[in-house]
C-alpha cells in the first residue's frame, strides 16, 4: 500500500510538471534557462535538419536521439513511449513513410493535445497520439515493429512493468531503442524525494546495472550502443548520471 501511494505521488509530480512544460514550452533539464531548446536538441544528437523540421514539437526534452539509433524502415509500425509534443514521432514518421504508422503514448493530457495540434500543423497523417500510461499501454499484443523512448522511462515508478508492457506489444524479432538517464552512484534519500529532481529525470532514475537487469528480466536481449557521461556537466549540474543508449530485442 505504501508503494502504491508513493507511486501515485510520483506520477502526480511528473504529470503536473510536464503539463506545465506543454503549456509554457520549457524543457525539464536542470539548466534549461541557459540554453535554447534547439541547442539542447543538437547537444544530444539531433541534426539541424531534425530540429528545423518541426520546431514547435521540440520542447528541449530528452537525453538522446532514439530515432537515429532505430532501424526504422518504410512500412513499419513504431511506438514512442512518452511521446511529449511529438518530436520523435514526427522524425520516425518520415522513416516509416505513408505505408507505415507511428503511435505516440503519453500520460499528460496537455502533451497529447499539443502533439495532435503539431501533427495537424506539420501534416503528419501517419501518426496517432494516445493518452495513456507506459505501464499500461493502450496498444495490442505483438502489433509493433520498433519501440523508441527518449528520457521517459526513468520517470516511471514501475520500470519493470514498463519493460514488460513493451515486450507484450512488440513483435517477435522487434527492437526497442532507448535513450534514458541512469545513475552511476546512488542518490541520497533527500535527493530521491526532491520534486525538481524527480521531474528532471534524476530523482526516479535507477543505477545502470539495475536498469539493465530489469530490461533483461522482462525478456529482452540487451545491447548497449553508447553512453554519454558528459551530459552530467551539460544538463544535470554534475550529478552522478549518464545518458544510456541501448537496443533491446525481443527474441
Amino acid at each position: 500500500m505504501k508503494n502504491k501511494i508513493q507511486n501515485k505521488k510520483i506520477k502526480k509530480i511528473v504529470k503536473e510538471s510536464y503539463g506545465k512544460v506543454a503549456e509554457q514550452g520549457c524543457g525539464c533539464s536542470c539548466n534549461c534557462s541557459q540554453s535554447t531548446n534547439e541547442d539542447l536538441a543538437k547537444s544530444i544528437g539531433y541534426s539541424d535538419k531534425d530540429v528545423n523540421s518541426c520546431p514547435g514539437a521540440n520542447l528541449g526534452l530528452g537525453c538522446g536521439n532514439p530515432t537515429a539509433l532505430g532501424d526504422i524502415t518504410e512500412g513499419m509500425t513504431v511506438l514512442d513511449l512518452g511521446s511529449g509534443a511529438g518530436f520523435d514521432c514526427f522524425l520516425a514518421a518520415k522513416k516509416a513513410g505513408k505505408k507505415g504508422k507511428v503511435i505516440g503514448v503519453d500520460m499528460t493530457p496537455q502533451m497529447v493535445k499539443k502533439a495532435k495540434e503539431n501533427a495537424k500543423k506539420y501534416g503528419y497523417n501517419n501518426v496517432e497520439f494516445k493518452l495513456g500510461e507506459i505501464e499500461n499501454l493502450p496498444v495490442e499484443n505483438n502489433s509493433v515493429d520498433v519501440i523508441i523512448s527518449n528520457c521517459v522511462i526513468n520517470l516511471s515508478p514501475d520500470k519493470l512493468k514498463v519493460f514488460k508492457e513493451a515486450h507484450r506489444v512488440i513483435r517477435k524479432g522487434g527492437k526497442m531503442f532507448v535513450s534514458d538517464i541512469v545513475l552511476l552512484k546512488e542518490l541520497s534519500e533527500m535527493q530521491r524525494k526532491d520534486k525538481n529532481l524527480i521531474s528532471s529525470c534524476v530523482g526516479g532514475a535507477l543505477l545502470k546495472g539495475e536498469y539493465l537487469k530489469l530490461i533483461r528480466k522482462a525478456g529482452f536481449k540487451v545491447k548497449i550502443l553508447s553512453e554519454d557521461t558528459d551530459i552530467s556537466k551539460r544538463q544535470y549540474n554534475q550529478l552522478p548520471v549518464e545518458s544510456l543508449k541501448l537496443e533491446a530485442r525481443k527474441e
